[in-house]
C-alpha cells in the first residue's frame, strides 16, 4: 500500500472522531513498534490535557529575522512549556510570559482541548500569537482552521514544501534559522519533505514534531509507514543531535526533560 493512502487512512480515521477505539486505531498506524510500546491508552473519548512545567530561563532581547514575535520574558510561574495530551498525539503551548505560540493543532476537534491547556496556565486564545505547524499529516494540523478563528490574530507558519497540503488557512513559510516567537524553526525533512522543529534555544527546549519520537525514555526513529523518506529522517536526526538542549518534546511520546540532545546524538549515531 503507497504512503500516500497509508496517510489518508490515518486522517480519516482521525477525522472520525475522538472515540478510544479511533484514537487506538490510528495510534498503531501512525506509530512504529517501540513507540506504540510506550503510549498509554486512554480510557474516554474526551482528550485529556496534561500539565508538564519546563524549566524557567531567562529574558532575552526581541528576536531578530524574518518571522521575529514579540520580546521574550521569564514568566512569573516559572513555566515556559506546557503540553496539550490529546491521548496518541501531543501538542505543545511555548510560553513567554503573558503571550503563547502554539506548536500543532492535533487532530481535528482539538481545539477544545488545547483551550484547556491554556486556560491551566492562566491564558486564553488571545494570548496565542502564533501557530507553527510542524508537517501536515492530519493529527497533528487537523485543527488548524478551528484554533486560527480562535486566535485571529496569531500567524501560522509551516515548511514550504507542506503548505499545500494544508487548505483553508493562510500560511507563512518558515525556513532553516527563521525565527518565531525568539524560537528558532529547524527544517527536518524526511517524516515528509516540508517538516519543521522548533529550538527554543534560551530555554532548552526542542519541540520536534515527528521528526523523531520517544518511548521509555529515549528517543526513537520516526514510524516508518508514515515517514516519507526514512534515510532523509536520520539524517535530520543527526541535524538535531548536534544542536544544544536539554528537554525533548514529541508528538508521539512523552517528553525527555534530562540530557535530551546527548540522547538524540546517539540515535544519530546509530540509527
Amino acid at each position: 500500500m503507497s504512503t500516500h493512502h497509508l496517510l489518508d487512512r490515518r486522517t480519516f480515521l482521525a477525522d472520525l472522531g475522538h472515540g478510544a477505539v479511533a484514537l487506538a486505531i490510528v495510534g498503531i498506524a501512525g506509530c512504529g513498534p517501540s513507540v506504540i510500546a510506550s503510549l498509554a491508552p486512554t480510557s474516554s473519548a474526551a482528550p485529556r490535557p496534561t500539565p508538564s512545567p519546563g524549566s524557567a530561563g531567562p529574558g532575552t532581547p526581541s528576536p531578530t529575522g524574518k518571522a521575529a514575535g514579540p520580546p521574550a520574558s521569564a514568566p512569573p510561574s516559572g513555566r515556559t512549556w506546557e503540553r496539550v495530551n490529546l491521548g496518541f498525539v501531543s501538542a505543545y503551548i511555548l510560553i513567554r510570559g503573558g503571550e503563547a505560540a502554539l506548536v500543532d493543532t492535533g487532530v481535528a476537534g482539538s481545539e477544545a482541548a488545547i483551550e484547556s491547556s491554556l486556560t491551566s496556565i492562566g491564558l486564553g486564545w488571545s494570548a496565542v500569537g502564533h501557530v507553527i505547524i510542524t508537517h501536515s499529516h492530519g493529527d497533528h494540523s487537523g485543527s488548524r482552521i478551528a484554533v486560527l478563528e480562535r486566535a485571529p490574530d496569531a500567524t501560522a507558519y509551516a515548511g514550504a514544501e507542506d503548505m499545500a497540503g494544508m487548505g483553508g488557512i493562510e500560511l507563512t513559510a518558515a525556513g532553516d534559522g527563521d525565527r518565531v516567537f525568539d524560537l528558532e524553526i529547524v527544517t527536518t525533512p524526511g517524516h515528509t519533505a516540508g517538516s519543521i522543529s522548533v529550538l527554543d534555544a534560551v530555554n532548552g527546549v526542542l519541540v520536534a514534531g515527528d521528526a523523531l519520537g520517544t518511548a521509555e525514555g529515549m528517543p526513537v526513529l520516526p514510524g516508518a509507514q508514515f515517514t516519507a523518506d526514512m534515510d532523509e529522517a536520520k539524517r535530520s536526526i543527526v541535524k538535531l543531535g548536534g544542536l544544544t538542549f536539554e528537554t525533548l518534546l514529541v508528538g508521539h511520546g512523552d517528553p525527555i526533560e534530562t540530557g535530551a540532545a546527548a540522547l538524540v546524538a546517539e540515535l544519530g549515531a546509530t540509527a
